[in-house]
């Protein structure tokens, strides 16, 4: 599915087959190694499009490769091994699998329902802004890339190729790909506007404080005008591009021949834009919100915001304490909210307490045959661990108990994005020098500084210190500011950062 604004032109192209003009695409299965949600580093081919620093971590990139994921069942401690920690959740966490052939993977259920989160928040925000869903086909001729590498400098497509269908060798290959399209004077009003629905997004669904801004020239698509781009900071402090909006110029209209007709009635090639974050968002919640015991999720893009789990030792509480807590999830339910009643029987209480935990379920409500006689239960915060983040006592009656557990939701969704935003604050640091910058790279944190310098010094940071530019943030302090490498005048500050 593929979301499409246009204005009230007549789109004309020489080509047998119309480019696709799309905005916005579901996840492709390909490209994937040995991360099933892969947090790309440099040059690849992203679920959604192509775009400049995303591809899949592998080799040294991932020292937590499969051969030293810890056994089934466990998960390795996040301080001790950062990237075994992030698969094992991935596993043990039911969020995704490798599939049976290089280069795919199985997005699970659970973590299927999380990414159908994003998309749902998304899509209005899309429709909102005038855009339409579409489809498009999921192959295109191998003759449209190797033009747009023709007409592109820098443009390396990696890319899946077909060669045979229906058991006969296609006289072209075939390979996954599409571009975008918007109007002329729209195009970087667009990309604006489109990267800005990103942050929001980040922010108020995901609870990630990510910093929007233009990348530099280096780190611009490879023919695009200009690159926008939304930056999260991990738990290890490593940098992700999290969302990219590209103002494509008209480079790929030119290469493609796709032209409108004015108001004068000139044919005239069109302006594009290309927007898209991908299932890798995922990965950027589970690295940013997640503790040692798993997953994390904030409320608002949980599957399950609130898990029930009965207890009871006797037979004959059996009876009465289930259903309460049928009971329970029925109210809660009809409420809107996620809830989900673990009776199942295989499992004690305190594992299934772990398990959801594991999971990252906001909420967990225990109730047992006290809190029957009472009519109240105990409510458990995820994010806090221990008696501190459990509430006893909680009326079980319909609009008391679904106030307080809407009100914790809130609370909790509000303190992951205040906990991540410090995070992030107290690991960037301003710098005045490029040994200073040296310095606090070493340190595994986040550089800012005027810059100004030209595109070889830049080379040169990442040369030697393994960090680039993550973007020129939107927000700018004001006053005069000179280039810590060059000594010049500077208008802006940039971010400097390792990443994935």
């Amino acid at each position: 599915m593929v979301s499409l604004r246009l204005t009230s032109l007549a789109i004309f192209t020489t080509h047998p087959y119309r480019p696709s003009l799309i905005l916005r695409s579901s996840p492709r299965l390909v490209r994937f190694h040995r991360n099933p949600f892969a947090l790309s580093s440099s040059k690849g081919f992203s679920t959604q499009t192509l775009q400049k620093d995303e591809r899949p971590i592998e080799g040294d990139d991932v020292k937590g490769s499969q051969q030293q994921q810890s056994k089934k069942g466990t998960i390795t401690p996040r301080s001790a091994d950062f990237s075994a920690w992030y698969l094992d959740v991935i596993r043990e966490a039911e969020l995704a699998d490798y599939g049976p052939v290089r280069g795919t993977m199985v997005i699970r259920p659970y973590g299927y329902a999380i990414w159908e989160a994003i998309q749902d928040y998304l899509n209005v925000k899309f429709k909102e802004t005038g855009h339409s869903n579409m489809y498009f086909p999921q192959f295109i001729p191998y003759s449209f890339i190797k033009k747009e590498a023709s007409h592109v400098e820098g443009f390396s497509p990696e890319l899946a190729l077909v060669t045979i269908g229906g058991g006969k060798e296609l006289e072209e290959e075939l390979v996954e790909g599409h571009t975008a399209h918007a109007s002329a004077e729209e195009a970087e009003k667009e990309a604006l506007q489109m990267i800005d629905v990103y942050k929001k997004f980040a922010y108020e669904q995901a609870a990630i404080p990510v910093i929007a801004g233009r990348k530099s020239r280096v780190e611009t698509f490879a023919g695009a005008s200009r690159t926008y781009t939304i930056e999260a900071m991990m738990g290890d402090k490593k940098a992700l591009q999290a969302g990219t909006s590209h103002n494509l110029g008209q480079n790929f209209s030119k290469a493609f021949e796709t032209q409108f007709q004015d108001e004068s009635g000139q044919r005239r090639h069109v302006w594009q834009t290309s927007w898209a974050i991908s299932t890798r968002f995922i990965g950027a919640i589970i690295m940013n919100q997640g503790d040692d015991v798993g997953l994390m999720l904030p409320p608002r893009v949980a599957p399950i915001q609130v898990i029930i789990v009965p207890i009871w030792k006797k037979e004959e509480e059996k009876t009465t304490v289930s259903n309460a807590a049928a009971s329970l999830e029925e109210i809660l339910k009809s409420a809107g909210i996620r809830v989900k009643l673990d009776n199942s029987e295989q499992n004690t209480p305190g594992w299934k307490f772990n398990f959801w935990e594991m999971k990252g379920v906001p909420i967990r409500i225990e109730i047992g045959p006290r809190d029957v006689s009472s009519g109240t239960v105990v409510v458990c915060r995820r994010d806090i661990p221990g008696k501190q983040g459990k509430y006893f006592g909680v009326s079980m009656e319909r609009s008391k108990v679904e106030a307080h557990v809407r009100a914790k939701l809130d609370e909790i969704q509000a303190s992951l994005l205040e906990k991540a935003t410090s995070f992030r604050d107290i690991n960037i640091v301003d710098v005045s020098s490029y040994d200073e910058l040296k310095a606090v790279i070493s340190q595994g944190k986040w550089a800012r500084g005027p810059w100004s310098a030209s595109d070889e010094e830049e080379l040169r940071v990442k040369e030697e210190t393994g960090a680039t530019i993550r973007c020129f943030p939107f927000e700018q302090p004001t006053g005069p500011k000179t280039c810590f490498m060059t000594g010049n005048p500077a208008e802006e500050v940039a971010l400097f950062a390792k990443s994935y």
